[in-house]
């Protein structure tokens, strides 16, 4: 069990409802503001007075972080600006499960009746300065795992709420109030209808393709009858070839010609071309509308689905037309791979090898050591490692949410990955085994430039191996691809921004000149 924070404003209620949820969950409790009092012998108010809001977050920080760091599960009741302090609240988010509590500025004014006690409050009018500090601290509160309002439900059901978030265990994807949650299941429906059911949804738009409304598409439509939502069913021709502008078209002349409204939800159940598409689709649709991932498959599931990279293909080359718009909520549910083809299966744990490679080297251990078990489709092992690449790209896309650096790194693989399927017009690879290739193919290009470090290839090369991935491509076909790397949608002046290994679970991103790219690749 993880840790669990109880953050928001004051007058919220964290205080009353931690002891009661400590209790639940039968965890210890740190009340933060309590601690303070106790290791400094003065109260909270004049410690803020005496020390200033900069100096008195960082006594919090001091306290908080080495509690959070710590293998202990305990429920804290943070005070009202700790998470404030973006080292706190990104540990927080990362370890323990945070649950900001909210409230009306007119319910805080009236529940803080000793102004005195409250100096970031006691400065002019009341309500005026809750509304200042609630819409400055909003991005803030918004990166957690769930928002609860206390204006009208009583502690009690606080209580179980949290109890039954816990029991949930989701990921979070923190970006300000673009902040979502990614749910891991299996077998349980009642998560898909539960993440759309939050949304309030005046209509849904239901995008599948047609392997997956034969194969999933009833257990789909079950969880989202409860709802009583009017359901516009979009069904999309499968596969990489017609990831295209025409599917887009697709998806906006059914959801207009339904008369939706910008309350509509767009559900894209499938994997990554469905997800690309459903998203960039509801990205452009009303200027805008909101949308939930359902991924079947194992590379939207660890991969696709995270992120928001939205988008489809253009006869240039993968990828090249497209927006980043986040989903609002991710249900990874593990039973859609019992459907599931081997190959495909098998295709997307390239993107967990990449992740692995490219950012963690303990997930990068934990496949060597399970890949047996992975490359079965052993339930538990499979799991472990889809959870742990979810995270790991989450926190990837928190630091740099649009690519603008770190995040570049995510692309290993994809620059020979994308120009081989390009240069088989998308029919001979999965993209997780054009990306297998890729990631080998770069690698071998980065090492003969001196930049990873011998040995490394072999290593990875043993592990896509067990992993039933392909590792072999012919010089020719890769020379024949080449052309397609011009196309690439991160070339800039003459280069390529490639990801370049430095060690295990570690990259960084160079400018590569694509003569001196070509000819380390094409050895």
């Amino acid at each position: 069990m993880r840790s669990v924070v109880l953050s928001g404003f004051m007058g919220v209620g964290k205080s009353t409802v931690a002891p009661l949820v400590a209790r639940r969950l039968g965890l210890p409790l740190v009340d933060t503001d309590a601690e303070l009092e106790r290791t400094t012998g003065t109260k909270v108010r004049d410690l803020l007075v005496r020390e200033g809001e900069v100096a008195f977050r960082q006594r919090e920080a001091d306290l908080v972080i080495p509690l959070l760091e710590e293998d202990v599960a305990r429920v804290f009741a943070f005070g009202g600006g700790t998470v404030t302090s973006d080292r706190v609240r990104r540990l927080a988010v990362d370890r323990a499960i945070v649950v900001t509590l909210t409230a009306s500025a007119e319910t805080i004014v009236s529940r803080v009746r000793d102004l005195a006690a409250r100096p970031n409050l006691n400065v002019g009018d009341p309500m005026s300065r809750t509304r200042e500090l609630l819409a400055r601290r909003a991005a803030a509160y918004a990166e957690c795992h769930l928002t609860v309002s206390t204006d009208i439900v009583g502690r009690d059901h606080v209580v179980e709420t949290v109890a039954r978030l816990v029991n949930r265990d989701p990921l979070a994807v923190p970006l300000g109030e673009r902040s979502y949650c990614v749910d891991v299941c299996c077998g349980e429906p009642g998560r898909l209808t539960d993440a759309v059911a939050t949304l309030d949804p005046s209509s849904i738009v239901l995008v599948m393709d047609s392997n997956v409304r034969r194969t999933r598409g009833a257990g789909i439509e079950a969880a989202l009858a409860p709802l009583g939502r009017e359901v516009v069913r979009v069904t999309l021709a499968p596969g990489e070839v017609n990831k295209n502008l025409g599917a887009v078209s697709t998806i906006w002349d059914a959801a207009l010609g339904a008369s939706v409204d910008r309350d509509a939800v767009v559900v894209a159940a499938g994997g990554g071309v469905v997800g690309d598409l459903a998203g960039f689709a509801a990205a452009c649709l009303l200027r805008g509308v909101r949308f939930v991932q359902v991924p079947t498959t194992t590379l939207a599931m660890v991969d696709a689905s995270v992120g928001g990279k939205t988008g489809c293909d253009h006869a240039v080359g993968k990828n090249l037309v497209g927006a980043f718009h986040q989903p609002k909520a991710v249900v990874v549910d593990l039973a859609h791979l019992q459907t599931l083809p081997e190959r495909e299966r098998r295709a997307g744990l390239a993107e967990v090898v990449k992740i692995a490679v490219a950012t963690d080297a303990a997930l990068l251990g934990e496949l060597e050591k399970s890949a047996s078990e992975i490359a079965k489709g052993e339930p538990g092992a499979l799991a472990s490692i889809i959870r742990a690449a979810i995270r790991a790209k989450a926190l990837v896309v928190r630091d740099d949410e649009r690519e603008a650096g770190v995040r570049g790194v995510l692309n290993l693989g994809h620059t020979a990955g994308h120009a081989l399927e390009a240069h088989a017009g998308y029919t001979r690879w999965l993209h997780g085994e054009a990306v297998s290739l890729g990631l080998l193919a770069e690698m071998r290009a980065t090492t003969s430039l001196g930049w990873t470090p011998a040995g490394l290839v072999g290593r990875v090369r043993r592990l896509l191996e067990s992993l039933g991935l392909p590792t072999e491509v012919d010089r020719e076909e890769l020379a024949a691809a080449w052309p397609y790397v011009f196309a690439d949608k991160k070339r800039a002046r003459g280069a390529v921004k490639l990801p370049v290994v430095r060690g295990d679970g570690r990259a960084s991103v160079v400018q590569v000149g694509f003569e001196e790219l070509r000819n380390a690749m094409l050895w």
